[in-house]
């Protein structure tokens, strides 16, 4: 019974990884708070890495590695945006 029950209470997570350098060149302080909750979810576990060696990327907008996809938006309200979404259809499967 007790196997039954940790397999049913297995709580869904979604990896996300970001770049701090990105981080700091695009979130701002108007958005820091919503992040900030936004990472709290129990759904998700988050890392941030010193670089991700994709400067190209780095430099032209904000982005985010959510379960292995690349995803970058035009600003941090975006890109906050898609990755909430992206947990949410993740959620329904």
């Amino acid at each position: 019974m007790k196997l039954l029950n940790k397999l049913f209470n297995k709580q869904f997570k979604i990896d996300i990884e970001f770049c701090q350098k990105n981080l700091d060149i695009f979130l701002t302080e108007e958005n820091y708070s919503d992040y900030d909750s936004f990472l709290q979810s129990k759904y998700i576990n988050y890392k941030e890495y010193e670089c991700q060696s994709r400067c190209k990327e780095c430099k032209q907008s904000p982005y985010a590695i959510i379960d292995g996809q690349f995803i970058s938006k035009e600003n941090s309200k975006e890109l906050l945006e898609a990755l909430q979404q992206f947990i949410e259809r993740k959620r329904k499967e």
